[in-house]
């Protein structure tokens, strides 16, 4: 029997690259409904149409429902409403603001009432398998140490409105568990493919780069900061791979899974690795936390250097995110996070040949 899919998230990136791995894989991948809002219905058509182009898939195979998940029923019509219920086996919840820099109020709006809203909605669903719901390894907030995966409320504060968003999030999908076979992941930093580079936006890890091309004439380079905290960043490839294995196997019912790196270096590490393989440099020295974000609390500085001053903040929570539950249940299936080392040709070979495509660059304010 064929599965039915319902994503929210497309046309950005993890949705769009999580539905290209699946119409690859072998799993029995019938019909895929694509809630889009309606703003960005042409964009997701041109999306479709070159995924059934290059994968000679038939567009008949696809749906888009102009819909909205901060509104109540998620603004379906009444008639595929019912289509939907008789029909959807695996709901893809990815639509977030993943924004560092989000304004409260709209991340409130998105990522909590958003989710809210499709927590109501799949309890409709007849035919329901799997919800899978995307997360973030970072709803640990400003926790040190080590953290579980089965771990949530531990009393955390956070860094930012994007990490308290996405912690309230999950605790309401927490909520649902009783009632519906859900699957929690909590990807790390989400960065290039690991072996092409390619990546449709240039943050986390790459924030480091846009600093290294700014200053790529200095005389000096320091390290921007102690970077004890661990840097952990994921190819995209190891999260597709990952959260499409557990979204469709038994064992993953009911669990949460850091789809993190078993073995990350050290932000200083990652820092040291990125300018010997982009500049052919070594850092020297290290800027205090509180000047380095000085300079970024100054709008012309971010603008320039290309860097969101919430960013820094990841320099210094010394945090290690237990994935032993995601390696267990991985085990036997080939797949396995790449070592960061093993891709930093490739990530920074493709930065360098897009590092000025605005499309790439993230807004900065």
């Amino acid at each position: 029997m064929e599965n039915v899919y319902f994503f929210t998230g497309f046309p950005g990136f993890i949705s769009t690259s999580i539905i290209k791995n699946l119409v690859k894989s072998d799993y029995q991948v019938g019909h895929i409904y694509l809630l889009v809002l309606p703003q960005m219905v042409e964009k997701a058509s041109q999306e479709i149409l070159y995924a059934t182009t290059k994968e000679e898939l038939p567009e008949s195979n696809f749906t888009i429902i102009p819909g909205d998940i901060t509104k109540q029923g998620l603004g379906i019509p009444e008639e595929m409403q019912a289509e939907l219920e008789i029909s959807v086996t695996h709901v893809f919840h990815l639509a977030a603001i993943y924004d560092l820099a989000v304004p409260e109020n709209i991340a409130q709006k998105v990522n909590v009432d958003g989710t809210r809203n499709i927590n109501q909605w799949v309890l409709s669903l007849t035919k329901l398998e799997r919800y899978i719901y995307f997360s973030t390894a970072y709803v640990s907030g400003d926790r040190q140490g080590v953290i579980y995966e089965n771990e949530l409320q531990m009393g955390q504060g956070f860094k930012n409105h994007y990490e308290r968003t996405k912690y309230d999030a999950e605790v309401l999908v927490e909520e649902v568990k009783e009632k519906v076979p859900v699957t929690i992941i909590r990807p790390g930093v989400v960065r290039g493919d690991s072996k092409t580079g390619e990546t449709i936006k240039f943050d986390g890890p790459y924030f480091i780069l846009n600093v290294l091309d700014r200053l790529r004439y200095s005389p000096l380079l320091p390290y921007l900061a102690s970077g004890e905290a661990e840097g952990n960043f994921v190819p995209i490839d190891y999260v597709l791979n990952g959260t499409i294995y557990l979204a469709h196997e038994k064992v993953g019912i009911g669990k949460t899974y850091h789809l993190t790196d078993p073995e990350p270096y050290k932000m200083n590490e990652v820092y040291k690795m990125l300018m010997n393989e982009y500049l052919g440099k070594t850092p020297k020295g290290a800027l205090p936390l509180f000047l380095t974000k000085g300079f970024l609390s100054l709008s012309p500085m971010r603008k320039w250097i290309r860097v969101q001053k919430e960013a820094m903040d990841y320099f210094t929570c010394v945090s290690h995110y237990d994935c032993t539950q995601a390696q267990d249940d991985l085990q036997g299936s080939g797949i396995s996070c790449p070592d960061f080392k093993d891709s930093l040709k490739s990530m920074v070979m493709y930065y360098d040949e897009y590092k000025n495509d605005r499309d790439k660059q993230l807004t900065i304010i």
